[in-house]
């Protein structure tokens, strides 16, 4: 009996080597557990407030390379074979790192263990590329010859890495920021919620208000190295308090997110900036105001709170003073809250730089009032009408021009690069 166990054993322990041994079937295997990875990411379970539909293109187009991958690889000669397998390896990794983020941050969780799958398949695939090449060189020829070839191979390697692979590597880490959820408290004691991604340049901006409108911004800080904060607002999302979608008291809440970055290992304190959107501008100018930790902050949209900044502004119609003064007094009664100071004489107190942005195509209030901020402001300023943009929408008028003022005005600010 043991002699026959013994046989067993050892027969299956000779079929699984002859199966390792084929480079064909361990590569459809890894390539499958990419696969599985990209399923459970994108449709099955996708991140909070967001659902399959929304990954139709992001998860099927992946999805439908990988299979064919898998499915063509034994056809491919041994060259091809190996190119395949190493790219598929790279974007195998990619999808294990915010796995392995995550998995030292807070212990797996959901799609995390796929992804962990992942970068393990990924690994195997970069192994078995490597295994091919090797294995495939050919030795027949003349030496001048083959030390030309492989030369030759080795710089189309190397262009296809900087044309094809690392773009869509940094594509990839684009989209798939790691985040931590984070919570702060108020100065108020309110309790506010919110994502905050690593700062890897020292430097860290509040995108504001809310995590949902200022995603596209906090992308594009990430994917130049800043640190981003984005977070509900007191009485919205996750965060206490009462909502007010004048923002009143809001520079509160920006005042904790400062706070909050403060204490962080990775932002120095002394470059801290923040970006707002439409209200979210206006209250970026009054936390701007009050505190010099804002060493640089860019407000979009920004035009009044209340009545006063309705007196303030250029251009001033009564019939508007009369409308807004009644829906200013009804907000005060029903906040507990008086109406904030007027943005324009809050602009000259801001000791850090300041870019003011509105569109061609925005709000009625916004150029005049935009225009009179920037006469107004004693501190480093900019000054941008985005042609073509509408309320807040510089980045889908003008998406390249957008990233590169937006972060050329950063990396001055709290960098200090040219």
């Amino acid at each position: 009996m043991d002699t026959a166990i013994s046989h067993l054993d050892t027969g299956f322990a000779a079929r699984v080597a002859a199966w390792l041994h084929s480079d064909v079937r361990v590569a459809r295997v890894a390539i499958g557990a990419v696969a599985l990875h990209v399923v459970d990411d994108n449709f099955l379970q996708p991140n909070p407030g967001t659902s399959a539909a929304d990954h139709l293109v992001s998860g099927l187009v992946p999805l439908v390379l990988v299979a064919a991958a898998a499915v063509f690889y034994g056809r491919l000669r041994a060259g091809a074979r190996a190119l395949t397998a190493l790219i598929a390896g790279v974007f195998g990794v990619l999808g294990g790192i915010e796995a392995v983020y995550y998995t030292r941050a807070v212990g797996p969780s959901g799609d995390d263990f796929t992804g962990l799958l992942s970068l393990l398949a990924g690994l195997v695939l970069i192994g078995v590329g490597g295994v091919t090449l090797w294995r495939s060189r050919r030795r027949d020829d003349a030496h001048w010859w083959r030390y030309s070839r492989r030369a030759l191979l080795a710089v189309g390697a190397a262009v296809v890495a900087f044309v094809v692979v690392f773009p869509l590597a940094i594509s990839y880490v684009v989209t798939h920021a790691p985040y931590e959820e984070v919570e702060f408290t108020t100065g108020d004691g309110l309790r506010l919620k919110g994502w905050y991604i690593r700062s890897r340049n020292g430097a860290a901006v509040i995108s504001f208000p809310g995590r949902a409108s200022s995603q596209k911004r906090a992308k594009l800080l990430a994917r130049h190295g800043y640190g981003v904060l984005l977070f509900d607002r007191r009485g919205e999302g996750e965060s206490e308090g009462d909502p007010n979608l004048f923002g009143w008291e809001g520079e509160r809440d920006v005042h904790a997110a400062v706070r909050f970055l403060q204490a962080r290992p990775d932002v120095d304190p002394e470059r801290i900036g923040g970006i707002g959107l439409s209200v979210g501008g206006e209250m970026m100018i009054a936390a701007a105001a009050e505190s010099s930790a804002l060493k640089a902050i860019v407000s979009e949209g920004a035009s009044g709170r209340s009545v006063r900044d309705i007196v303030a502004n250029p251009g001033t119609r009564w019939l508007e003073v009369i409308g807004t003064g009644l829906a200013t007094a009804g907000t005060a009664v029903f906040s507990n809250d008086p109406p904030p100071a007027d943005l324009q004489s809050l602009v000259p107190k801001i000791s850090g730089a300041v870019f003011f942005v509105y569109g061609e195509h925005g709000q009625p209030a916004e150029e005049p009032a935009n225009r009179a901020f920037f006469a107004a402001a004693s501190a480093p300023r900019e000054l941008w009408e985005v042609p073509g943009a509408g309320h807040i929408g510089g980045t889908e008028a003008r998406p390249l021009e957008y990233e590169q003022r937006i972060v050329a005005f950063f990396d001055r600010t709290l960098l200090g690069d040219a």
